[in-house]
């Protein structure tokens, strides 16, 4: 029933901004937490950012704080990832993620590409 779907990857040169979508739907999306999660070539998974829909409280992680900004649009259940000054180790497939906690599921997006060059 839920479902992701991100969007807005691209190849961007550094110091240059990128904003990334994700459609969320099958769940109350006002009283989620969503974050994003990026692979980076030949590297784990690594998380990004969270928000909490209610609260509007955001948590970034130390190398993108400053320079991303995530937010939603509640109208259209998306969650967005606006990037900025970015760099190239910024470059990995960025994931959208969320855990449905009363029966314990991870649900996450197809991913969509960032590349930083120039």
């Amino acid at each position: 029933e839920v479902q992701l779907e991100e969007s807005g990857g691209a190849l961007v040169q550094p110091g240059g901004s990128l904003r990334l979508s994700c459609a969320a739907s099958g769940f109350t999306f006002g009283a989620a937490a969503m974050s994003w999660v990026r692979q980076a070539p030949g590297k784990g998974l690594e998380w990004v950012s969270t928000i909490y829909i209610y609260s509007r409280k955001t948590y970034y992680a130390d190398y993108v704080k400053g320079r991303f900004t995530i937010s939603t649009d509640d109208a259209k259940n998306t969650v967005l990832l606006q990037m900025d000054s970015m760099k190239p180790e910024n470059t990995a497939v960025y994931y959208c993620y969320f855990h449905k906690v009363l029966i314990n599921r991870h649900y996450w997006g197809q991913g969509t590409q960032v590349t930083v060059s120039s």
